[in-house]
């Protein structure tokens, strides 16, 4: 068949308009993966999210980690030493196509993020959701290790360090007051 055919009918014979928009998405979403602000228009006339975003690296990448410490407090008031969470597990080549445990790092490093952003507005953290909850899992993995009998409370630390780059020195973003081990739940959450 002869080629001017060909696109003729691409143009116009059946499923023309169907083959039309395919092809408009496909270009609009090639083009809205480009970082440039330009290529941001259509994306942002799309009322009903069609367009997907499938840009390979995060529009503000880290550049730091959030290393976090904890204590402990005796029974007797003595203080332990600080001593870091160990949150990142050793990589596999498997982790490469299916990595659930990752999950729980990034929601960790997010809150952490929350709590950070909300400190710098000059807001006490100690309220929050994230808070609470980065509190519980600094529990949870006091919990886990040994002696928690004798522990009767803890304090965790936050500090950002810029990685692999040794130059710049590890800073401590926030420490927090101290932490019931045993906290005392709110009378309505209590049994009957």
């Amino acid at each position: 068949m002869n080629p001017t055919a060909l696109l003729k009918d691409a143009f116009t014979g059946p499923g023309a308009v169907t083959r039309l928009a395919g092809a408009a998405v496909l270009v609009t979403t090639l083009a809205a993966q480009h970082p440039h602000p330009a290529f941001e228009r259509a994306r942002a006339k799309d009322l009903f999210s069609l367009i997907p975003n499938w840009k390979f690296f995060a529009p503000n990448p880290a550049t730091h980690d959030y290393h976090y410490l904890y204590r402990t407090l005796d029974e007797n008031r003595r203080t332990s030493d600080w001593v870091e969470l160990d949150l990142i597990e050793h990589r596999r080549m498997s982790q490469a196509f299916w990595f659930a445990s990752r999950r729980s790092e990034k929601a960790v490093f997010d809150i952490c993020t929350a709590i950070i952003k909300s400190i710098a507005k000059g807001e006490d953290p100690t309220d929050s959701p994230g808070f609470r909850v980065l509190a519980e899992f600094i529990r949870r993995q006091i919990r886990d290790s040994a002696r928690v009998s004798q522990v009767r409370g803890f304090q965790f630390a936050v500090v950002r360090a810029a990685g692999h780059d040794d130059a710049e020195d590890p800073e401590v973003l926030y420490v927090s007051t101290y932490q019931a081990m045993n906290p005392v739940s709110p009378g309505f959450l209590k049994a009957a």
